[in-house]
């Protein structure tokens, strides 16, 4: 496998060698005191010397000291908002006087490359392609979006205290199939990417770049950038063991731990909306006042709205307590069974982004004592 060297200040040509091969470039950048997922168009927009403090409930832009193009972790966006859009509409209906007709919406699907992508976005990617193409009901939108989309995946070399990779086995080295593979590395004498192809098109891009040939500090270096991300979640307060998970859950359907997380939730659905693997949709119909035009759109739904399992006589999670048994148990156990992983990649996003802090992690450590006792 041969790596090469980007020097920091050629960062642009790769942006720009993306766009002249018709990608819409979707990449980190600054917006309403958040580092979010948004289309750039030049090196300019990415959130250069800007990190992040995380932990439950609680997130700020933090200013780093170095110059880091991508020296922050999991932000409130997913990727998952580009490939299983937040609304998107299905059908349009219009009645004339002797006729109804009924058209299939029919969508306008880019090219586009995702800049930045950590390794556990990479397994959520991977875990919705499973949910929607994997499986025997295919989502041809996500599909269409997906099929045409390059990733250029980066190595993280930098932890939030809300990151669990490690527990989950989902990084931070990157270890599934991506385009470019880049690792950041700013050390006193230069700062660089090293960069390796994992397609004919990621060879491709590499084709139109400056690079130099790595040499052996140049991986020793990016190794020790990465194991130091492996370090800071090792010794962090959320590193646990998952391998019983599955068994631990199912053991404890009735534990005392969902009485006591119920008490603190709000059913806000924040944890559904930030997490890069939560696929739950719902469908509207609308019509004008008229009522000769009417459309059908398909938008993004949680397991803890009031009104998800609602069926004829009423809701079958009708409290708190039995929906984020579900999200939990679906999360962490009964994926497994449907799709042969866990549906937690360990971004952290539902700690960080919960209004009241409920940590996932400590939840499962509430429900392993309270199974002691």
């Amino acid at each position: 496998m041969q790596y090469s060297v980007l020097l920091a200040t050629d960062l642009d040509r790769l942006i720009q060698a993306l766009r002249a091969e018709g990608y819409q470039v979707m990449g980190p950048t600054l917006r309403d005191q958040a580092i979010i997922y948004d289309e750039i168009h030049s090196v300019a927009e990415l959130p250069k010397g800007w990190g992040d403090e995380q932990e439950k409930a609680h997130y700020r832009l933090k200013q780093r000291e170095d110059g880091a193009y991508f020296g922050y972790a999991a932000g409130p966006h997913s990727w998952k908002k580009f490939l299983q859009r937040p609304r998107r509409p299905v059908w349009r209906a219009q009645k004339s006087e002797d006729s109804l007709q009924i058209v299939a919406a029919v969508e306008t699907v880019p090219a586009m490359a995702f800049l930045g992508v950590r390794s556990c976005e990479l397994h959520a990617i991977a875990t919705q392609d499973r949910v929607f193409t994997g499986d025997q009901y295919r989502n041809d939108s996500y599909s269409e979006r997906r099929a045409k989309l390059f990733i250029v995946a980066v190595n993280c070399t930098t932890a939030a205290a809300t990151c669990f990779c490690t527990s989950m086995h989902t990084g931070p080295q990157v270890t599934l199939p991506c385009d470019l593979e880049m690792t950041e590395v700013i050390d006193d004498a230069e700062h660089f990417f090293l960069l390796r192809s994992g397609s004919a098109g990621g060879e491709r891009i590499l084709q139109q770049l400056p690079l130099h040939a790595a040499a052996q500090r140049h991986h020793v270096l990016a190794q020790s950038a990465v194991s130091n991300a492996v370090r800071q979640m090792e010794q962090g307060p959320r590193n646990f063991d998952s391998s019983d998970l599955q068994a631990l859950l199912y053991r404890n359907y009735d534990s005392v731990s969902w009485d006591q997380v119920a008490d603190r939730c709000l059913s806000c659905a924040n944890c559904t909306m930030a997490c890069p693997t939560c696929f739950c949709s719902t469908v509207e119909d609308t019509t004008d006042l008229s009522g000769d035009h009417a459309e059908r759109w398909e938008r993004w739904d949680s397991c803890f709205t009031g009104d998800f399992s609602y069926i004829s006589g009423g809701a079958v999670r009708a409290d708190t307590r039995s929906r984020y048994r579900q999200w939990m148990t679906h999360k962490l156990a009964t994926w497994y069974d449907q799709f042969g992983s866990s549906g937690c990649v360990g971004c952290g996003r539902c700690i960080a982004w919960c209004p009241v802090g409920i940590d996932i992690t400590e939840e499962v450590q509430s429900i392993r004592e309270a199974e002691k006792r």
